[in-house]
């Protein structure tokens, strides 16, 4: 008795001669931090997922009520930084620093 054959996909390798559109080399960290806004009396708690002096990419229970400027700040470093989305869906936003 046969029932089919399975058909095997094959995944190629991303190009690596792909143009790469940030201008900062993001590094890959896992660190918490919070966005303030609404002078400090809103914020959201997220994961910083990769990191550069331009911009972040964070992940949060749900991006969709980010407001469009805030202040980012990474737990255990000092300092905050004006930041603005990006791009965002389902969870996850690229942040630009301001």
């Amino acid at each position: 008795m046969t029932f089919g054959t399975l058909k095997k996909e094959t995944v190629e390798a991303p190009v690596q001669n792909m143009e790469e559109r940030r201008s900062d080399h993001r590094r890959r960290v896992l660190k918490g931090a919070n966005l303030y806004f609404n002078k400090g009396y809103g914020a959201y708690e997220c994961v910083v997922r990769n990191l550069s002096e331009g911009g972040a990419l964070v992940h949060m229970e749900d991006s969709s009520g980010l407001p469009a400027t805030f202040d980012f700040v990474v737990k255990g470093e000092e300092g905050k930084k004006s930041a603005t989305v990006s791009w965002r869906l389902r969870g996850i936003a690229g942040i630009r620093f301001l």
